[in-house]
């Protein structure tokens, strides 16, 4: 027969218990610390879309503005959809400070519009496109292509939309015959 568990040995069970709940609980607070709310900020949206654009249209106008400001940046080599351009501003290049002395930037639906507000704003940057990829290429290291399908969401280079919206065939095709991506 097994006899009754000792009080010695019933309070460290209950430590163990203890313990691990604390553990789970610091483990947890170290994983949030990571998604700390980031200092950039939208401070407008221009949702609106007239005429004809050059490059693609935010696939959800509705949605421009409303993306985490934080996103990767490049990489993946194939888009599938576009999200809103962005005009990142600078306090320090003359912006106005709209969010103390941070940068932040204005979302819109349409290139051309983008394209206009930085061209006349003072501290502002070139647009930047945000993509939604749904297969991308990982390039690890230079000269080694990883196909990945995985949702990423990246700021790139406007320019770098031709030629690479993702079709069925793109990622196989593209592991036939790599290439590194360079300036045109």
């Amino acid at each position: 027969m097994f006899e009754p568990l000792s009080l010695p040995f019933k309070l460290s069970v209950a430590r163990c218990q203890i313990l691990s709940v604390l553990f789970a609980a610091l483990l947890l607070s170290a994983c949030n610390r990571s998604k700390l709310p980031s200092s950039f900020a939208v401070v407008r949206a221009d949702r609106q879309i007239t005429g004809q654009s050059t490059y693609p249209l935010a696939i959800d106008p509705n949605r421009v503005g409303t993306y985490p400001p934080d996103a990767k940046s490049g990489a993946g080599y194939f888009y599938d959809e576009v999200l809103e351009y962005r005009v990142w501003l600078h306090p320090e290049n003359g912006a106005k400070p709209l969010n103390g002395r941070d940068d932040y930037f204005v979302a819109f639906a349409q290139y051309e519009k983008a394209k206009t507000f930085s061209n006349s704003t003072p501290g502002a940057e070139e647009p930047l496109v945000l993509v939604r990829q749904l297969q991308w290429i990982n390039e690890p290291e230079r000269g080694r292509f990883i196909p990945v399908k995985e949702e990423r969401i990246a700021e790139w280079q406007v320019r770098w939309l031709q030629d690479s919206k993702r079709t069925p065939m793109s990622i196989e095709e593209f592991m036939k015959h790599p290439h590194e991506a360079g300036p045109p």
